[in-house]
């Protein structure tokens, strides 16, 4: 498995024994990790803290930009992480899995985001268990509640 898609496992995983969704990411430039962050909507009670987000705060202000960088993500990110991810000019994103929930790809790709959807058996497992254990929880964090 990439070493980038394992450390944003590694955070979903962190995210889940937090009492979290599992939904980990990390930012990537020039094969070093920039960043690390996964769901913490539950944890600190901000709606907004999806994987991605929390991963680019955790980046910071990068004042060279994001236009050099790759975003891996566990799970397809959703309209609000890819409009981020377009806003900050972020030109490839590497996903998990869109099985369980497909997000925002012709989005980011009709913005010129490049996409790669790995499709791991793990990814998926993760988000299916979780769904089925917590099926309000992940309801609320896709808002179709």
């Amino acid at each position: 498995m990439d070493e980038f898609m394992q450390a944003a496992i590694d955070e979903a995983r962190q995210g889940r024994k937090e009492g979290g969704i599992p939904i980990g990411s990390v930012l990537v430039r020039d094969g070093q990790i920039v960043a690390r962050g996964h769901n913490k909507r539950v944890q600190e009670l901000n709606p907004i803290l999806h994987g991605e987000m929390d991963c680019l705060n955790n980046a910071g202000r990068q004042a060279q930009g994001y236009r050099n960088t790759v975003i891996y993500s566990t799970l397809m990110p959703c309209y609000m992480c890819a409009g981020t991810i377009v806003q900050f000019k972020i030109p490839k994103v590497v996903v998990g899995e869109s099985r369980t929930f497909d997000g925002a790809r012709e989005f980011m790709e009709s913005h010129g985001v490049e996409v790669v959807d790995l499709d791991l058996p793990e990814c998926v497992q993760m988000m299916e268990e979780f769904i089925e254990a917590e099926p309000a929880l992940w309801n609320e964090d896709i808002m179709e509640e």
